[in-house]
């Protein structure tokens, strides 16, 4: 057996021990990349990651690179866990910790964050999106142009708001957002920019849309997690009993599910038109074009229990001139709504998805939302 026969072997004995089967950054399973100078596992993403910051060191194929035996031992002695408990020894509740599904932003981010900022080696070390105010300029998409033009945002944490002002010398913000009716993921695609960050929030119980970027990754990454501070900040003033785990999944959330669909209008006449859905918790909404700032409607989603019912394909009968064939009737207590999508996979998608939403039991507060809807309709 020669040398480098014998490490591929060990190598793979390492990759067996317990947390070196997924990716140390981002989870993705079986990596096939190791870094020898911190002594991870990695997947192919998070390693090129990797390899463009010079100060993280070396990383290697397990399968097409030469291996020292040294380096194997080196492995050996740290892997996935043990590294892990060091460099987030003290990694916040409230900072997003992204997965093989997220955007390379995010990840990028995460991975300087990580390795080389060292930020979340030291308990009790005061972290950036802590701030008690973090106050500058973003790119914003305009509601009616379409341009992005700079604006001057202030995040609060006393105050639990996000405002932002047209001109850096204004006096009165254009808006302010509570920071417990904010959602903010990051929407590289739609929005046409790498760092192209949505911020979605409630005003009188209507959802709005904000798109905005910074042209530093940095920057707007540490927008997205000091609104996650701020937001763990009311939730615990606002749950004083609460566990952290039980707040967690309240900080921002990606959408369930978002893409095109056809629909049809109430007296099921109409034709049926395309547009573009985003599914969020029970709230199915759909616009005209995927960056309007506003939802030309919205379904709620209760529980199967309340009279909710999802079938697949049309009602007989039903006028349908669209070129799309594959059906979804989704029936609520007042009305049923009809869509059709492009695909058999993209129908069965959503039917999962909503199917998921109607299975799971309500909160109080969306009884709440529930009874809005009931109200507007």
């Amino acid at each position: 057996m020669t040398e480098n026969e014998r490490a591929a072997r060990s190598l793979k004995h390492v990759l067996q021990k317990p947390g070196n089967r997924s990716c140390a950054d981002c989870g993705a399973d079986n990596p096939e990349w190791g870094s020898c100078s911190l002594g991870i596992f990695v997947c192919l993403d998070c390693s090129g990651i990797h390899r463009s910051i010079p100060d993280l060191g070396k990383v290697k194929s397990l399968r097409l690179s030469r291996w020292e035996d040294s380096e194997v031992q080196f492995m050996s002695e740290r892997g996935n866990d043990a590294m892990n408990a060091v460099y987030e020894a003290a990694l916040p509740v409230y900072y997003y910790k992204p997965t093989h599904r997220d955007c390379h932003v995010l990840r990028e981010q995460w991975i300087r964050a990580k390795y080389e900022r060292q930020e979340f080696m030291e308990n009790g070390k005061k972290l950036i999106y802590e701030d008690e105010t973090r106050d500058g300029m973003l790119m914003k998409r305009g509601r009616d142009n379409g341009q992005f033009l700079s604006r001057r945002f202030v995040l609060s944490l006393r105050d639990g708001t996000l405002k932002y002002f047209t001109k850096l010398d204004a006096k009165l913000p254009k808006a302010v957002l509570k920071v417990d009716t904010i959602n903010a993921c990051f929407q590289p695609d739609k929005i046409g920019n790498p760092n192209g960050l949505q911020i979605t929030y409630l005003k009188d119980n209507i959802t709005r849309n904000i798109f905005i970027y910074h042209d530093s990754s940095r920057e707007v990454v540490e927008w997205f997690n000091s609104i996650r501070a701020a937001q763990l900040h009311y939730l615990k003033v606002a749950f004083p009993g609460a566990t952290d785990a039980e707040l967690k999944p309240k900080l921002t959330r990606s959408f369930r599910k978002e893409g095109y669909m056809e629909k049809t209008g109430p007296r099921q006449t109409e034709g049926f038109k395309k547009r573009w859905f985003t599914l969020d918790h029970r709230r199915l909404m759909y616009f005209k074009d995927p960056l309007d700032a506003f939802a030309k409607g919205e379904v709620f989603l209760g529980h199967r229990d309340h009279g909710y019912r999802i079938t697949i394909g049309l009602p007989a009968g039903t006028h349908y001139n669209g070129s799309w064939q594959y059906g979804i009737t989704i029936e609520t207590p007042d009305r049923s709504f009809l869509f059709t999508c492009e695909t058999d996979t993209e129908q069965k998608d959503w039917m999962s998805h909503f199917n998921a939403v109607i299975s799971t039991p309500m909160s109080p507060q969306e009884y709440t939302v529930e009874a809005y809807f009931k109200q507007k309709h």
